[in-house]
């Protein structure tokens, strides 16, 4: 799946329950079965998007003001465990089995698996899988300043792909609702000292929306150009119109909101496994 937000952190990529519960408010009216599941999150490249949001595991830390050597020896072990590719896969599948219709599976599956989907999918899952944000950032970073100094229409192309992934400006909301899940789990598990409000936290977070708003935007297009660099204008174009078809916006609502609530899920449960190592229990 197009991936279009990406930014030198883990926060853009997850959103709270109450995102996926307004989509579980209108189910279809026949869900696609467990095998087919399968195979769409591989011709989709849903599965790597999936197993990615390990590497994200690393920056946890940093959110709480500390760092991975702060939980010793142990780190590497838990933050694997808590983000098991198999577990990740079967939370989604759980949720998608009762939330993705045939007709709309059946759509993006057959886009995915023609000769430019399947192009497009190659380097989405390169993507994902390449540790190195900041160099991937610097690099596209360069690539939008390019584009803007020739006056280039590719640009504009992009522009459109990312809002048609993130029409409603999920994205941001999805920063600060995953930002207060971790550190209030955090902070009741006792890996944090300080006790936090939810509600001060919220008017913080409220405080610098419209900067985060502009950070993420400007990350998302160099993430963009970034990834789709060697796939040609008119191939993008014929992806932003394959993009906001409203089969294919319902798809990517749900896969967007499936992914941020099995990432709000896991640093929940990571959170409760700092605390142990913090505490001096044997993992």
């Amino acid at each position: 799946m197009a991936r279009t937000r990406q930014i030198p952190s883990i926060l853009f990529k997850m959103v709270g329950l109450a995102v996926l519960l307004a989509l579980l408010s209108g189910l279809p009216v026949k869900a696609a079965d467990r095998d087919r599941l399968k195979a769409f999150l591989n011709v989709t490249g849903f599965d790597v998007a999936l197993d990615s949001i390990a590497l994200s595991a690393a920056d946890a830390p940093e959110m709480l003001g500390m760092s991975a050597s702060d939980f010793g020896e142990s780190w590497t072990r838990i933050a694997e465990k808590v983000f098991d590719t198999d577990i990740m896969r079967g939370m989604a599948l759980d949720i998608l089995e009762q939330t993705l219709s045939d007709d709309d599976l059946a759509h993006a599956a057959a886009f995915y698996a023609s000769p430019l989907g399947m192009r497009l999918v190659e380097v989405e899952n390169a993507s994902h899988m390449d540790a190195d944000d900041a160099r991937k950032q610097a690099e596209g970073e360069d690539l939008v300043a390019a584009m803007v100094a020739g006056s280039d229409e590719r640009l504009d192309v992009l522009v459109q792909m990312n809002a048609a992934v993130d029409s409603g400006d999920v994205a941001v909301r999805a920063v600060q609702e995953i930002q207060l899940r971790f550190l209030l789990a955090a902070s009741t598990a006792g890996v944090l000292e300080q006790e936090f409000d939810e509600e001060m936290l919220r008017a913080l977070m409220k405080e610098t929306e419209g900067e985060l708003r502009l950070s993420m935007r400007r990350s998302a297009l160099a993430s963009a150009a970034y990834t789709y660099r060697d796939i040609n204008d008119e191939d993008l174009r014929a992806y932003l119109a394959a993009l906001e078809d409203p089969q294919m916006q319902r798809v990517y609502e749900l896969m967007n909101a499936v992914q941020w609530e099995i990432m709000g899920n896991r640093y929940e449960a990571l959170a409760m496994r700092m605390a142990e190592i913090s505490g001096g229990q044997d993992l």
